[in-house]
């Protein structure tokens, strides 16, 4: 294998129990991380961190609601108490299920708003501080590229994530001081099991069907770009936003 592009940092990855975030930590790990998960499916997260240890990766799990501090400040406080530092954080988690505009109660509207916003301010909020203490992070953000396109039956969840392009943005411009990386990546239509339950396979066709490059995408896709994001790499970056869609938008 090539050189090892995360050798002795320590990453936290929230909704790493499957899909994105899974495939996150386990390349994370492959490059030298020590990964937390973090996940509302704590059964699923302990079989992500138990994997990872297996293939000889260091990597352990927490059970963690991103909505609500009580249980995620835990988790965090965990980390840091058995590495001293959090040199990564991955905001992935989030959901997606499709509702119309007139059919959508205002309970709807808040849970979007808290997993896929609200999530994002808490888990940064924790962590944060101790990267400015150290001078030293990298935050990596997941949006999606349907606040781009917008999308009919999406539009809290739009919504959500385009708070999460304007909250990358604006904590980028207070953390440029203190050395601590802040950037963006908006997944298109990334092939997990979660879809099965929110779209068809006729829904995701017609997506593919736009793109540049007309394959569908995998989580290993997004996975990459959040290594190059978490990396020295890119250490020239912030307030950036990449997107990883296939070419369905150019911006």
């Amino acid at each position: 294998m090539a050189a090892r592009l995360l050798e002795n940092t320590v990453a936290l990855v929230t909704g790493a129990a499957t899909g994105i975030g899974e495939s996150i930590a386990h390349l994370f790990a492959e490059h030298g991380a020590e990964v937390d998960i973090l996940d509302v499916n704590a059964t699923g997260a302990a079989a992500v961190a138990g994997a990872i240890q297996a293939s000889g990766g260091k990597a352990w799990a927490h059970f963690a609601d991103i909505r609500r501090r009580e249980t995620l400040q835990p988790a965090v406080e965990d980390a840091l108490a058995r590495h001293r530092r959090i040199d990564i954080l991955v905001n992935n988690a989030g959901i997606y299920p499709r509702r119309t505009f007139l059919e959508m109660t205002e309970e709807e509207w808040d849970d979007m708003q808290a997993t896929n916003l609200k999530g994002v301010f808490l888990a940064t909020k924790l962590v944060v501080p101790h990267m400015v203490e150290r001078r030293c992070g990298k935050i990596v953000n997941i949006s999606s590229v349907t606040f781009f396109k917008g999308m009919a039956t999406l539009s809290h969840y739009v919504a959500a994530k385009g708070g999460v392009i304007g909250l990358t943005r604006s904590l980028a411009r207070e953390m440029g001081p203190h050395n601590v990386h802040v950037n963006c990546v908006t997944p298109g239509a990334i092939e997990v099991e979660m879809e099965k339950k929110v779209a068809t396979a006729e829904q995701m066709a017609a997506i593919v069907a736009q793109q540049s490059l007309t394959r569908r995408l995998q989580p290993i896709d997004v996975a990459r770009v959040c290594l190059f994001l978490a990396s020295e790499f890119s250490d020239g970056m912030t307030g950036q936003t990449v997107n990883v869609d296939g070419g369905l938008v150019m911006h």
